[in-house]
């Protein structure tokens, strides 16, 4: 962990009524450049809606969600969208436009968040495609992908563009936390100094996979909760 402003802080966050988040007791947690931290979901609650209240995307009866140290909801819209561009996030429910190639898909934010060019983009997602284990950036559509190698380009989609915070929805049915690719790639992130969270639910076989976390939290219907330090 570092010292110094923290990448993500919620402050006491209460968020109005949300379907799949039934949590309304405020929540607190600070992520520091270079922490890791693992959350287990508990039965009745989304964790892709825990991640939407990081993002600025949960309305909140009361207190502060900060990312970079700017207040979700005090940005306007378009300065808010562009926050996000620092975001990378492995979506549970996929989050893949279907008229799009998977290529173009894994692009799309970067693209539309920053400078830089398709080509020096493409070049990056390349790297991390040989990185996640594929052979090139697939052009076909998600639908035509097999469930594993959509995982692995959900993962180039992820950490394409050096985000400061990455939103990792672990199903647990996949063997993200048994990939030395992935915990090679998160250990990079935080060396850089980015913040992790790897939300995963109650009850899965990823719970018994040692990650490289600095804490571990057990968010439930009363709450956000310390479970256990890392060693």
């Amino acid at each position: 962990m570092r010292s110094g402003a923290p990448v993500l802080e919620l402050k006491l966050a209460a968020a109005a009524w949300e379907p799949g988040f039934p949590v309304h007791v405020p929540l607190s947690l600070r992520l520091e450049p270079g922490d890791c931290v693992f959350i287990e979901v508990t039965d009745g609650i989304e964790p892709g809606r825990f991640a939407d209240l990081c993002s600025g995307l949960v309305r909140l009866r009361s207190g502060e969600v900060q990312f970079l140290n700017r207040d979700w909801q005090g940005l306007p819209g378009v300065y808010a969208d562009a926050l996000r561009g620092r975001i990378g996030r492995f979506f549970g429910s996929g989050g893949w436009l279907p008229f799009l190639d998977v290529e173009s898909n894994i692009l799309l934010q970067a693209l539309h968040h920053t400078r830089r060019s398709r080509e020096d983009l493409r070049s990056e997602a390349l790297a991390l495609a040989h990185e996640f284990g594929l052979p090139g950036l697939p052009l076909d559509r998600p639908s035509d992908l097999s469930p594993a190698d959509l995982d692995r380009a959900a993962l180039i989609r992820t950490f394409l563009g050096e985000p400061l915070l990455v939103l990792i929805e672990d199903r647990g049915d996949t063997p993200l936390s048994r990939s030395s690719a992935v915990l090679n790639r998160i250990a990079v992130a935080c060396d850089r100094g980015a913040a992790i969270a790897w939300l995963v639910r109650q009850h899965s076989a990823s719970l018994q996979v040692p990650l490289p976390a600095s804490q571990h939290f057990r968010l439930s219907h009363e709450g956000l909760a310390l479970a256990r330090t890392a060693a």
